[in-house]
Parts: structure tokens; sequence; C-alpha cells
């Protein structure tokens, strides 16, 4: 099982197991940024580029009558974009150039999933026991 940690942590594993990837912000549902390793105004403009991102993908995916994104690549010269998307929660980092895509995109959705969610998270009811009618 995925060991749960704050978003400070889960940033750090990945830097250090994942070398191309340079800037990181983890978005919560709400939009706001629930960790990061830049500066709160860089980290914000990284998740305000990531919304757009995504959104103006699902244009035109629900355009063709495709489902949600769940991950994506805008790659330039000086490096790439990635947004990886894991429920409602989302990760964005940008990587050196010509990074290693699967790899990078694996790595971010681990980090996302790691990360302690701070909303609570509906208990789980255990099933209820079926009891026989037929008469012995």
């Amino acid at each position: 099982m995925l060991a749960r940690m704050d978003a400070s942590q889960a940033i750090a594993d990945l830097t250090e197991i994942s070398p191309q990837v340079r800037s990181v912000a983890v978005i919560a549902a709400d939009g706001s940024v629930t960790g990061s390793n830049t500066s709160p105004e860089e980290a914000g403009r990284l998740a305000d580029g990531a919304r757009r991102l995504v959104e103006t993908a699902e244009d035109v995916r629900s355009a063709h009558g495709l489902g949600p994104v769940a991950q994506l690549e805008a790659a330039t010269t000086a490096g790439s974009v990635f947004v990886v998307r894991d429920g409602d929660r989302l990760i964005a980092a940008t990587t050196t150039p010509e990074p290693t895509v699967g790899l990078v995109c694996y790595d971010l959705k681990t980090c996302l999933r790691a990360v302690v969610d701070d909303a609570p998270k509906p208990r789980r009811r255990a099933p209820r026991k079926k009891t026989d009618d037929a008469a012995p």
C-alpha cells in the first residue's frame, strides 16, 4: 500500500527519484495550491496554467465525444509541463527538455496519490450480513 504523507514530503520524494522534474504544485479540488517546491507566486502561476490546460483539453475532448483528461504534456524546446489528475485533484510539474514521458506521468500520479487529502473521507459501512430466510 502507498504510504500517505503531506505534500511537502511527497514532492521531496518525487524530485529525489525523478531528477527531470523541476517545479511542482499539488492542486486541490477548489483550485488552491496545497503543496509546492517553488515560491507561492510561481506555484500559483503553475497551478493556474495547469487548470487552463486541463480546461482547454477537456473542451476539445468533449467536442469529440471523449471522456475527461487524465494526464497531459505540453512540450517546448526549454522543457515540458505535465498535468496529472487523480479524482478532483491535480499535480502539475515542469521538467527538463525531452523527459521520459511515461516515467514522469507515473511518478506524478504516485506523488499525488501519496498526498494526504485534508478533506475527511466518508466512512465505509460494513456490509450487512445476509439472513437465511429458510427455516430448518
